[in-house]
């Protein structure tokens, strides 16, 4: 064959290359998440038995629901996981299912049959650190609006490390929110950060010693909910405390 027509043939082969790399790209994302989520999700979402809610420290943290609620749930979380966003408002097109918080809500939570305890599990870079900070800010300041900001952080979540996430992005999304001074916010997070952060550390700390090994990670009664898990793991572990 003449060099030209080699050339050609193999500009023509290259040409392959690229969409089949794109393909194959695609595959191993796929297997990923799926061995990710399996890991992350035992059969039926139950975790060991070998926990109980007793043990976790509840005083001091965000929660939702009545203080005296029959049930606890404690919810170990990183506003940059996007395993935790599928769980609370979904939205996350490689991990398709169903948002589990908000039927949690529903029939637990707005029933006085469920309390909800907000735990930081912040490891996934600054600006996870960052998120976890402006929690406990937002938590002392303003508690009655912490579920809609907390909310929203999840709905304003991108890739990872993508643009949102960092001070000036999370200052920004809290001027949107009614009734919330975002400069006092900020200037609270600077005058206790280290205060703020030891509380981040202790919760994380503890969440490890319970058997939280990532996010997002539940315990209620003498049950570990690892992982992104739907609706129907929650409410057989919160039913049979009922």
């Amino acid at each position: 064959m003449p060099e030209q027509q080699t050339t050609a043939a193999a500009k023509d082969y290259s040409n392959l290359y690229t969409p089949a790399a794109i393909v194959i790209a695609g595959a191993l994302i796929g297997i990923g998440l799926y061995l990710a989520l399996s890991s992350q999700a035992p059969a039926g979402g139950q975790g060991p038995t070998d926990v109980d809610i007793a043990d976790v420290k509840l005083d001091g943290s965000p929660f939702i629901g009545k203080e005296d609620a029959p049930v606890v749930l404690a919810y170990w979380f990183d506003y940059q996981c996007p395993y935790c966003k599928a769980v609370d408002v979904g939205g996350i097109p490689q991990i398709p299912i169903e948002p589990a918080m908000p039927l949690l809500i529903q029939q637990y939570v707005d029933t006085g049959k469920l309390r909800i305890v907000f735990k930081n599990y912040a490891f996934l870079g600054p600006d996870s650190d960052t998120a976890a900070l402006y929690l406990r800010a937002i938590w002392k300041l303003y508690p009655d609006k912490f579920y809609a900001w907390h909310e929203a952080m999840f709905h304003a979540q991108d890739e990872e490390h993508a643009g949102f996430g960092d001070e000036a992005s999370i200052v920004k999304l809290t001027r949107g929110i009614a009734g919330i001074d975002a400069d006092k916010v900020k200037a609270d997070v600077a005058a206790n950060m280290a205060a703020y952060q030891a509380m981040n550390d202790a919760d994380k700390a503890e969440g490890t010693s319970l058997g939280v090994s990532g996010t997002p990670g539940f315990i209620t009664g003498t049950t570990l909910i690892p992982g992104a898990v739907e609706f129907p793991a929650f409410q057989t572990a919160i039913d049979e405390q009922l």
